[in-house]
């Protein structure tokens, strides 16, 4: 896995489109410290109006490690490698760096495994969502899991709903 002590965190770029580090907030989950505020700034960082970087392909492994080691939290983990997974190259966003696309991938299916787990224990609805797109992710259904990620259940209903009544 790519190293925390690897120089090249200083060149990667965020969602901004300029240079992010995201292993301050990284430790911060990793140690249990301050994770709302860490949460927070990986999520205005890694991710802008549908833009990504480099940094966000390579927090991936580090946050499902994260989230492997520790319980609790799922909605921000499985709903943020979503996202960024799903941003992967649209419009200008790059391509994972081949030096990491192992790991990366990697990670999106050691995700979706713990997914296909807790999926059955799952109560909330936005972590059950979260999860599910991660599966449909892995599975192929990429167009799926953008909807589970972008709809709530009563936006589903209603495109439904309209549906429906356009097919009656």
């Amino acid at each position: 896995m790519f190293s925390l002590e690897d120089n090249r965190w200083h060149g990667l770029m965020g969602g901004y489109r300029t240079q992010f580090d995201p292993r301050p907030q990284l430790l911060k989950l990793q140690a249990n410290d301050d994770m709302k505020a860490a949460w927070h700034e990986l999520w205005e960082e890694l991710h802008h109006q549908g833009d990504v970087g480099e940094a966000s392909y390579a927090a991936v492994p580090h946050l499902v490690r994260i989230y492997r080691g520790r319980s609790g939290d799922c909605w921000n983990t499985y709903a943020i490698v979503a996202i960024i997974e799903l941003a992967r190259g649209v419009g200008t966003n790059p391509d994972v760096p081949t030096w990491l696309e192992k790991d990366y991938f990697q990670a999106i299916r050691e995700l979706a495994e713990a997914g296909a787990v807790e999926i059955l224990r799952a109560k909330d609805p936005e972590d059950i969502r979260a999860i599910l797109s991660i599966l449909a992710i892995a599975a192929g259904a990429r167009t799926h899991a953008r909807f589970l990620l972008n709809y709530s259940d009563e936006e589903l209903m209603e495109i439904e709903k309209r549906d429906s009544e356009a097919n009656s």
